[in-house]
């Protein structure tokens, strides 16, 4: 189970109505820099520059009815 909480005087304050046992031992981890939030994080447009427009011979509706070609689910 994985609780969030924050650091308020030293002591970890967890988020919402949460009973641990007495005694109950527990691991603290701060979050790592490789679980950078969302926002600083470079859009997809940026990461994936290199390949876009890079496919060849699809089907015009490629993108609308991926699902169609990759798993033959009905056309959109």
């Amino acid at each position: 189970m994985i609780y969030r909480g924050t650091v308020k005087g030293g002591v970890v304050v967890l988020e919402g109505n949460v009973k641990l046992r007495e005694g109950e031992t527990v691991e603290v981890r701060a979050p790592s820099e490789a679980q950078t939030p969302a926002e600083n994080l470079p859009p997809w447009g940026e990461v994936l520059g290199d390949f876009i427009g890079k496919a060849e011979g699809l089907p015009p509706d490629a993108a609308k009815n991926h699902d169609h070609y990759l798993y033959g689910a009905p056309k959109r």
